[in-house]
């Protein structure tokens, strides 16, 4: 025996137990009896607990039904009724819900706002085409004006 082991012994190297057919049986016999008893008893009793069951307060374990406790942290679940239950009233949000949705509009906002060309950036974007439209156009007559006096220098030879 091992020292730690205070008398517990392990079972390696024992033979092996097996039941016999009609242990079985007998078994499996007396566990059906059982369940048939258990579901009459509950079927004539089913009334009668329903009746001492109308109190919404689940059976107490322990020493809670002794000691009345009050703990503000507990929330107790209690199941609602699909009667009670209001689909049409407003759902509350959490604080990051709301925060995202309020980022959300204001960025459409912003977009909106933008596209109409009054915020800053639309309005600094548009002068950086208009410049850039009047730089190509003025890079074009240059070209034109070049190409024109290349055709006369071809044109005088």
């Amino acid at each position: 025996m091992e020292i730690g082991s205070e008398g517990k012994r392990s079972h390696k190297g024992r033979g092996k137990q097996f039941s016999n057919p009609e242990e079985i049986d007998r078994q499996m016999k007396a566990q059906r009896e059982k369940e048939e008893n258990e579901g009459a008893e509950r079927g004539s009793s089913s009334e009668s607990e329903e009746e001492s069951s109308s109190d919404d307060e689940p059976k107490k374990k322990g020493i809670e039904g002794l000691i009345e406790i009050e703990n503000p942290n507990r929330v107790s679940q209690k199941s609602k009724k699909v009667v009670e239950i209001d689909v049409n009233a407003p759902k509350e949000l959490s604080r990051r819900e709301r925060e995202e949705i309020e980022k959300q509009k204001a960025k459409e906002r912003y977009m909106k706002l933008h596209l109409e060309g009054k915020t800053d950036q639309a309005r600094a974007d548009l002068a950086r085409l208009a410049i850039i439209k009047k730089q190509r156009e003025d890079a074009a007559r240059k070209r034109d004006e070049l190409r024109k006096e290349a055709e006369e220098a071809k044109s005088k030879r």
